[in-house]
């Protein structure tokens, strides 16, 4: 059903990376799915953040090719659903490209509807917490995708 998804965060080097990569690897090889991310204002060209590629590493999850780009209208357009990190993000990009609206959502949708909040620049236990909420994100829309 869904085979584009892209998960959005301001930065892309800490949220919406992390997510991407616990989704594909949750998803496994045997689904048709493509997962991406990209940011808001996103830090082009970054790696992901130390922290959040040790958390991964963690998890046995290789999330070192990651570089950080830019989300565009296309990329939207393309998208068959966007998650956004936060409901910010959900109305920013509904501003970008209103007719997306149908097929945006916050990755915590499906527990309590919160924002994941942004660790970048914080101490490792504001990413474990954060990396929690992703997890429990991404495991919450499995049996929808």
């Amino acid at each position: 059903m869904f085979e584009r998804i892209l998960i959005v965060c301001i930065g892309n080097i800490c949220r919406s990376p992390a997510a991407e990569y616990l989704l594909r690897h949750r998803l496994g090889d045997g689904r048709r799915a493509t997962v991406s991310s990209a940011g808001l204002g996103a830090m082009t060209g970054h790696p992901m953040d130390p922290t959040a590629l040790d958390l991964l590493r963690g998890e046995g999850i290789d999330g070192a090719p990651h570089r950080a780009r830019q989300v565009d209208v296309a990329m939207l357009r393309q998208s068959d659903l966007i998650l956004a990190m936060e409901k910010a993000h959900v109305a920013t990009i509904q501003r970008m490209a209103p007719e997306v609206s149908g097929k945006v959502f916050l990755l915590d949708r499906w527990n309590e509807g919160r924002d994941i909040p942004d660790p970048y620049r914080q101490q490792r236990p504001a990413f474990e917490h954060v990396h929690g909420l992703i997890e429990r994100g991404v495991e919450s829309w499995l049996r929808y995708l």
